[in-house]
């Protein structure tokens, strides 16, 4: 049986759902508020939605559509996007947001994790990790929208992030990010070795025997979007998600 989490990871632009390919050319997919009424009906635990445009274009969060979500969703829901201040995060746990997933805002300000978790809990914050290997065969850390490649190895900053109260590593493959190749287990093996806190693989996902994979290489729990949202070879848009059955039978 299967011991981990396994999250659908949506991916908001503007009002509706994308997919993206290597972090480039996002697909539209569907309406939000009817992925999570699918995702409600197949009894998912957990849900991550992450706006990949709202830093890059310098806006906060879409607080209408998170409300929104939040009026619908059955299940607890993370959110990432645009997050740059307290007041910010203040309004989204006011909302209905069970976690927040910091990412730029923590490059600039790594002790705004503190400041957080001190008042809500590291339960409540997790740090997101968007990883890519470079020419040398060596993982480095982006941001804003995987543009801007920050300083740091992503083992120490990794620690950095638990040390200043981070609850959860959300560590994302930009290589493998739509591919269905399976994720990255080198770099998945390295950082959750070095932290103690519970981290979730993204970026790769094709198959259920991927989530077997990446939990034995070190995560406690598994995303993935476009396993969730196309079907077939030729990427119909159809939600799914294994039933409780499968899960239970996946075997690690």
């Amino acid at each position: 049986m299967l011991a981990a989490r396994v999250i659908p990871c949506l991916l908001l632009k503007d009002q509706g759902l994308v997919k993206t390919v290597r972090f480039n050319k996002p697909i539209y997919v569907g309406d939000p508020i009817n992925a999570v009424r699918i995702f409600n009906e197949k009894e998912v635990d957990e849900l991550i939605f992450l706006d990949i445009t709202a830093t890059t274009e310098n806006r906060k969060p879409n607080f209408q559509l998170i409300s929104d979500i939040a009026s619908e969703s059955f299940m607890p829901f993370s959110y990432g996007g645009g997050i740059r201040d307290f007041e910010d995060v203040e309004k989204l746990f006011t909302l209905g947001v069970e976690k927040i997933v910091l990412n730029s805002v923590v490059n600039i300000r790594p002790e705004f994790i503190r400041t957080v978790s001190s008042l809500y809990g590291s339960q409540s914050v997790v740090v997101s990790m968007d990883v890519k290997k470079n020419i040398f065969g060596q993982y480095e850390r982006y941001f804003h929208g995987g543009r801007k490649k920050t300083k740091g190895n992503i083992v120490d900053l990794a620690r950095e992030a638990e040390q200043l109260g981070a609850g959860e590593i959300f560590l994302n493959s930009i290589d493998r990010d739509g591919t269905r190749l399976g994720f990255e287990l080198d770099v998945i093996a390295r950082v959750s070795h070095a932290v103690s806190i519970p981290l979730v693989a993204c970026g790769g996902a094709g198959c259920n025997e991927d989530f077997v994979a990446a939990v034995r290489a070190g995560a406690s729990g598994v995303a993935a979007g476009s396993m969730f949202v196309f079907h077939g070879k030729h990427n119909a848009v159809l939600i799914t998600y294994p039933s409780k059955e499968e899960l239970d039978n996946i075997q690690l």
